[in-house]
């Protein structure tokens, strides 16, 4: 999940239709900041603004780096079940909620409409002054135990990618005494967990967003210890396990933007498949990339983001007046 965005919950029914309820919630209309000013008028509205207030307090913020703003709306459906049982289902959702539906009955292709790309505003991204360079081609254990959680960093250079398919891949391989393929070394490099998508015209690759790390957690000691990485990149938090490792060997963690996929791979200027070509997306990739921003989420020495940077927001009481949202 990359917060801020929006809780679907489908409360009671069975199962399967508690689930529906949960996606069904997350097409209405955000309209929170309008419930809180009115006040609640029955019991799941009432739930709702309690979920929404108790959420928001625990400092996650976006994409978990701390902050206010975690949910942007809670949405809840319920439906009467027997009195045994009370499913309840979630859905975290990103604040892109869509939805689109057609019929495919055979006599061609669905066909829709190109929106106006002209009603969004243009995307300018210019890189933070307190941003550090980074150069991947050069960098050591050195440089990389100067860098502190919360940095920002722009790196330029190559790095390979690997996800859950490769890195079992390697892992199947190494138990069995095999070579790795040539192409594969991974001494002193980054791994950015991501399965890009493959590119159309005349991009170098197609969105290339990074995939929940903590997926990864699992083969850390194989990829620190008998393969010398010096880094992974990915979303989200790495688990307690991760971690030490991180801080034993010295490595570090830095995380990507999550849904921001399309911008990721403007900063990608060249790629090609190293390894394990069938696994199609999942294939390992080296790229090469250009001022692509990053900030250090588990530093050489242990401290995380995930956790320190909720902690200092927590205990921070901002007053939002939520009425000034309607316009």
């Amino acid at each position: 999940w990359c917060p801020p965005g929006v809780l679907g919950i489908g409360i009671g029914g069975s199962s399967e239709k508690a689930m529906l309820m949960a996606k069904e919630s997350l097409m209405l209309p955000i309209d929170i900041h309008e419930l809180v000013d009115r006040g609640a008028r029955n019991k799941i509205e009432e739930l709702r603004i309690e979920l929404y207030n108790k959420i928001n307090q625990l400092g996650i913020g976006a994409q978990g780096f701390g902050g206010l703003t975690t949910v942007l709306d809670v949405k809840i459906i319920d439906y009467p079940c027997h009195a045994a049982s009370l499913p309840i289902a979630l859905i975290p959702n990103c604040a892109a909620t869509r939805h689109t539906h057609f019929i495919l009955d055979g006599s061609g292709p669905a066909h829709f409409k190109i929106p106006n790309l002209n009603i969004w505003p243009q995307d300018v991204w210019s890189a933070q002054k307190e941003a550090k360079k980074v150069n991947l081609d050069t960098i050591t254990k050195d440089l990389i135990r100067e860098w502190r959680e919360g940095d920002l960093l722009l790196l330029s250079g190559k790095l390979l990618t690997a996800r859950d398919s490769a890195h079992k891949k390697i892992a199947d391989l190494l138990e069995m005494d095999e070579k790795l393929p040539s192409e594969i070394n991974l001494k002193n490099k980054f791994i950015y967990y991501v399965g890009p998508v493959n590119a159309v015209r005349d991009e170098v690759i197609g969105p290339a967003g990074p995939t929940t790390a903590n997926r990864m957690d699992k083969f850390m000691r194989m990829m620190l210890k008998d393969l010398g990485i010096l880094g992974t990149i990915g979303k989200a938090e790495r688990g307690d396990d991760a971690i030490k490792l991180i801080k034993e060997y010295q490595s570090v963690y830095l995380s990507v933007v999550g849904g921001a996929a399309y911008l990721v791979s403007k900063a990608i200027k060249s790629s090609r498949v190293i390894a394990f070509p069938e696994l199609g997306m999942e294939a390992m990739y080296e790229f090469e990339v250009k001022d692509m921003p990053v900030m250090v989420s588990v530093d050489t020495s242990g401290k995380s983001i995930y956790s320190e940077a909720p902690a200092r927001w927590k205990n921070k009481s901002i007053p939002i007046e939520l009425s000034s949202l309607k316009n």
